[in-house]
Formats: structure tokens, C-alpha cells, sequence
């Protein structure tokens, strides 16, 4: 049986493809959730049309967002007790129907490493979803390059988007499957071909941005410099900017909210990926510290700025990529004319999911 270890909307999002497709082709999967996101998971698991998780890895009863790295210690100790308890009902739900045991991890997340190594006491197979992805600096993201790391070492079976990623684990145990791409681009082509109504007005024109990753907004001074400027540069087209409650915290702790205007610098509560993408899609460019809104934006063939030191994501960087190292001057180097980095949209004939699938399958045969 193979069982998906996941516990934020971003990994449901990802993993959503992957297990259509197994369902698709009659294999038993289930998802058992770590709890790092709560909050969201009835809309977004409704929204993708995922079944509810067959186990909960953390109590479910008093289960809450991990959102600050605080939460984490006591996250993760409840999850330890939560799969030491369950240890031998876990080990005989994956071996029940016959097939290999394998436990399917996804990106960069704390339930990532956590999960792979769930996986391996657990005597399955762990294959790592979005495999290979690496900044070269183990500060630039941290933790999400250590977790990558860490899941690169314990994996047996990873699922690299392209050549880039394949060749940053040519040191890993086990196998390594070049995908084409990841499996975002499935995502993207679903969202899209079943659009949902946006719920909010927007502009006729308009620019997105999402800024919201701890290395960014723990710093007022950084973050502070990225609004202004966005703020600025509204004035020559509207910037819809997308925040959820941790960043509305920052903004009020920081006095920044009143840099809204609420009709060129607008703020807008954050949507479902399903109905986010349809704004996406008619957005004249992107500024964004989120790897997943690059790879959408690269794919769809849309400018996008990404405000960070590093990305560990090769997609669109050098043409409609533009990582600005959190450089001011870089960000309005982009601002004062994304079209430079528009391009065009990626290839319908890549489809990661299934050759994720048919490479499981392998393991079967």
C-alpha cells in the first residue's frame, strides 16, 4: 500500500495529481497527516478532491497550525507519541492489501524528513516528491534546505523534476526518476481547467504578490523596504497582495498596514489554491518569496520577481525568473518593466504524475 505523509496545504496541492493518478489506475493509497496545517484542510482536501485523511499522525482533537517555529518542539513530540503508539497498526495498514510497503513524501517541509524517517522505521520504501531541489546554502532557506537534505539522504526512491535535480543527488542511496517537470504543472492544468469563481474584485489589470516566508518577514527593515516598494510602483499598476493571518500579524506589529490603499495597493485575504490560480493566470507579473508561485508563474509563462536571497528552484530563472537576492535595486530593476521577463507557457505534454505512477508501478511488477 502506499500511504502519503503530508501535512500542509502546499504538499496536498502537490501530491493531489499523484494520487488521482494511482487512484486512476485502481491502487490503494491513503494519506496520513502530520497536522502542521489545520486550519485549511477541510476546504483544500474538498477543493481537490482528496479523500479525508485515513490516519491522523498527531491527536486530531486539539490539533493546531504549527506557524511559528516555537510551535515545532511540541508538534513534533506529539507526533513522535502519536506513531510510537500506533507503531504496529501503522506497519500491518501498509503491508494489508499485498502490495510493497511505500511511504510518499513531498518538498521541503518539516513533515518531510519527519515523515521519510517514518517511513523507514516503519519498514516501507520512501520515495521523496519534488527530489534534488537545492539553494547551495544551508541558511538560504533554512530549514527547508536542511529538511531537503536530510529527506536526500533517507529516501530510497526520488522523484527529481529535471536533469538540474537529478544531478544533485547523484549521491543518494537508491534510485533517481527524472519526472519533467513538477508535478505543480498538473496541479495547474486541473485549477485551471475546472476554474472557480475568485469570490473577490480585482482590477482589469493588475500585478500579484505574496510575501510571506520567515527569513523575509522576521526582519521589519526587509520586509518594511518590500512593501514601500511595491507600494510605490502600484501607482503605475494596481498590486493585489495576498496575505494570510501570520502576515497580517506582522503587518499590524510592524504599522504597515496603513500602506494600503485599498484600490491600488490592495490586501486581500489569501484564497484556495483553486481559486487563486484563475488570478494568477491573468496577473501581469508576480513578486513573491514562494517556490511553488515560481515554478505557477514560470509555467504559465508569467513575470515573476522572487524576493530572496537563494532559490533552490532552477525553473525560469534567466528568462521570466528574476531571483532579486533581496536587493531593492534588483526588485525595480523588475518592477520598472516585467515584460521583459514575460514568456511563454510550459509544454501540456509533461505530465510528472504519471511517470511517478508508472515508475511505482515498476516496484509491483
Amino acid at each position: 500500500m502506499i500511504a502519503f505523509i503530508v501535512g500542509t496545504t502546499a504538499e496536498l496541492i502537490k501530491i493531489a495529481p499523484v494520487f488521482h493518478e494511482l487512484a486512476g489506475r485502481g491502487r490503494p493509497a491513503e494519506i496520513w497527516y502530520s497536522g502542521q496545517h489545520v486550519h485549511e484542510l477541510s476546504g483544500t482536501l474538498a477543493d481537490l478532491r482528496l479523500p479525508r485523511p485515513e490516519r491522523w499522525l498527531v491527536p486530531q482533537h486539539g490539533a493546531r497550525n504549527v506557524a511559528r517555529p516555537a510551535d515545532v518542539p511540541r508538534w513534533a513530540g506529539r507526533l513522535a507519541a502519536t506513531v510510537w503508539s500506533q507503531r504496529r497498526a501503522l506497519r500491518e495498514r501498509l503491508v494489508a492489501d499485498g502490495t510493497p510497503a511505500i511511504v510518499l513524501v513531498h518538498g521541503d517541509t518539516f513533515t518531510a524528513p519527519i515523515g521519510a524517517l517514518i517511513g523507514r522505521w516503519l519498514g516501507a520504501r520512501v520515495g521523496h516528491v519534488e527530489a534534488g531541489l537545492r539553494s547551495g546554502s544551508l541558511l538560504h532557506p533554512f530549514p527547508e534546505e536542511l529538511n531537503r537534505r536530510v529527506v536526500g539522504r533517507v529516501a530510497d526512491l526520488h522523484f527529481a523534476p529535471t536533469a538540474v535535480e537529478a544531478r544533485n543527488l547523484r549521491r543518494s542511496r537508491g534510485a533517481v526518476v527524472t519526472t519533467g517537470a513538477n508535478t505543480v504543472v498538473d496541479a495547474v492544468r486541473e485549477a485551471l481547467e475546472h476554474p472557480e469563481d475568485t469570490g473577490i474584485a480585482l482590477p482589469e489589470s493588475y500585478g500579484v504578490a505574496t510575501l510571506h516566508r520567515f527569513e523575509l518577514v522576521r526582519r521589519e527593515d526587509l520586509y518594511r523596504t518590500a512593501l514601500e516598494t511595491l507600494r510605490e510602483y502600484s501607482a503605475r499598476l494596481p498590486i493585489v497582495y495576498f496575505a494570510g493571518a501570520s502576515e497580517r500579524e506582522r503587518l499590524a506589529a510592524y504599522g504597515l498596514t496603513e500602506l494600503f490603499d485599498g484600490e491600488r495597493f490592495v490586501l486581500a485575504e489569501k484564497l484556495s489554491y483553486v481559486r487563486f490560480l484563475p488570478v494568477l493566470a491573468r496577473a501581469q507579473f508576480v513578486v513573491t518569496d514562494s517556490g511553488g508561485l515560481q515554478e505557477e508563474s514560470a509555467h504559465l509563462g508569467i513575470p515573476c520577481a522572487v524576493h530572496r536571497a537563494r532559490t533552490e528552484r532552477a525553473v525560469g530563472t534567466g528568462s521570466t525568473v528574476l531571483v532579486t537576492g533581496f536587493d531593492t535595486g534588483r526588485l525595480r530593476e523588475f518592477l520598472d518593466d516585467p515584460r521583459r521577463h514575460a514568456g511563454g507557457s510550459g509544454s501540456d505534454d509533461v505530465h510528472p504524475s504519471r511517470t511517478i505512477v508508472d515508475a511505482l508501478a515498476t516496484l509491483s511488477s
